[in-house]
């Protein structure tokens, strides 16, 4: 029981990690990159379907991203699309491609940014703590009713508290290279 418990523990605690992640990769910093671009939604022909779906997505300089559209006809959609999302950058169409050239991040925008990986790190971290507080309960739980001795129930806690230390170390990790970045 003890085991279970700790390893779907670590499961929720590895799906908050790379949610982070992912959402942390979503951030620009004063690089290009397709992330910014690749979930942002276009709706052709009546569907709705993200820009990697349907265009290839490129960074040819470091501050510029290329969609290449799998079909002319996905140009204007997929350039309404772009308009919405606030990358910093208007898209332009160059004949069979739309090209996004981002401006130099602000100082202002920067500490904006920070702010934001701040929020994200936390709902992590707060996430983390969910799982570990969810298993705490259900290890007092099973002692309670017999199906945990005592002492397993406080090397449950022992382990639950190694888990979360360690998750939460790679959560600063993550933000202290997001901020390294946004600091240019």
């Amino acid at each position: 029981m003890l085991e279970e418990i700790l390893a779907r523990t670590k499961q929720e605690m590895e799906k908050a990690a790379e949610h982070l992640s992912y959402e942390l990769s979503k951030i620009r910093t004063g690089q290009a990159s397709p992330s910014l671009v690749e979930d942002v939604p276009v709706e052709l022909f009546g569907s709705r379907m993200t820009v990697k779906q349907v265009a290839g997505i490129s960074c040819p300089e470091r501050n510029q991203i290329l969609v290449q559209p799998w079909d002319r006809s996905y140009l204007e959609p997929i350039e309404k699309a772009l308009q919405q999302v606030s990358v910093g950058a208007s898209p332009v169409v160059d004949k069979d491609t739309i090209r996004l050239t981002l401006p130099a991040l602000t100082e202002e925008f920067r500490e904006k940014l920070r702010r934001v990986v701040s929020t994200k790190a936390e709902e992590a971290r707060e996430s983390m703590r969910r799982a570990r507080d969810e298993a705490w309960s259900e290890l007092q739980e099973g002692t309670r009713k017999g199906e945990l001795r005592e002492d397993d129930k406080f090397r449950g806690k022992d382990e639950l508290q190694k888990l979360i230390d360690g998750f939460h170390k790679r959560v600063e990790e993550m933000v202290e290279r997001k901020n390294n970045e946004l600091h240019g």
